[in-house]
């Protein structure tokens, strides 16, 4: 049951207060040197994240988002998850 509608910092802010408890603003987990370690969120806290997504999405987004270690990386591997299930190109044609 994907949506269609491409994760956004905004969206992964409010996930990462719920499912790690550490709350952050979209701002910070856009910056480009962000690192889930360093803004106090922990592994267990990204398999949390990516379980919720998971459930939220329909869709299984594998061990590229669980050992994703950025909120940009995890934000890019969800959305092109995403664009996959939708059918949408991805820049790699199917069976390359």
């Amino acid at each position: 049951m994907t949506t269609g509608t491409p994760l956004t910092f905004e969206t992964l802010a409010v996930l990462v207060e719920q499912c790690a408890g550490v709350a952050l603003r979209p701002a910070e987990l856009a910056e480009p040197d962000a690192a889930f370690k360093d803004l106090g969120v922990d592994s267990l806290g990204t398999l949390g994240i990516v379980a919720e997504l998971e459930n939220r999405y329909g869709v299984q987004l594998g061990k590229d988002a669980e050992e994703a270690t950025a909120p940009g990386e995890l934000l890019a591997v969800v959305n092109r998850r995403l664009a996959e299930e939708a059918g949408a190109p991805t820049g790699t044609p199917k069976g390359a």
